[in-house]
């Protein structure tokens, strides 16, 4: 778990994907793409993808090791998930057209998680 390790002074570069909500720094998300979500959401080496899909302002913080039998991950629909620190919830809007492309190509309902639960259309 050492690469999920963030020094002290880079905390402020935390960010969480208002997807799955995994909690990462702005540079991993550039470098690596999130873990959950890269296949639909395309963040790696996007700095607009980042900005707009990921979000600075979350609260909470929970260390999954194994999300498939952890009932916290079932509680916070984190299993199946790959193992990291993540957000309970996370502030902020998707943009309309990466909403879109989740609900009518990938065909995955798309949840807010910034406790508002299901928004209508």
């Amino acid at each position: 778990m050492s690469e999920n390790f963030v020094a002290p002074g880079q905390q402020r570069y935390l960010r969480a994907c208002m997807v799955c909500s995994i909690v990462m720094t702005y540079a991993r998300f550039r470098d690596e793409g999130c873990p959950n979500c890269e296949e639909f959401l395309h963040l790696q080496g996007s700095p607009d993808q980042i900005d707009s899909c990921t979000s600075q302002v979350f609260e909470g913080l929970i260390t999954l090791v194994d999300p498939a039998k952890s009932w916290v991950a079932k509680w916070q629909r984190l299993d199946g998930y790959v193992r990291g620190v993540y957000a309970t919830k996370v502030s902020g809007q998707l943009p309309d057209d990466v909403r879109t492309t989740l609900e009518e190509e990938y065909r995955i309902t798309y949840i807010p998680r910034d406790g508002s639960a299901t928004e209508a259309d």
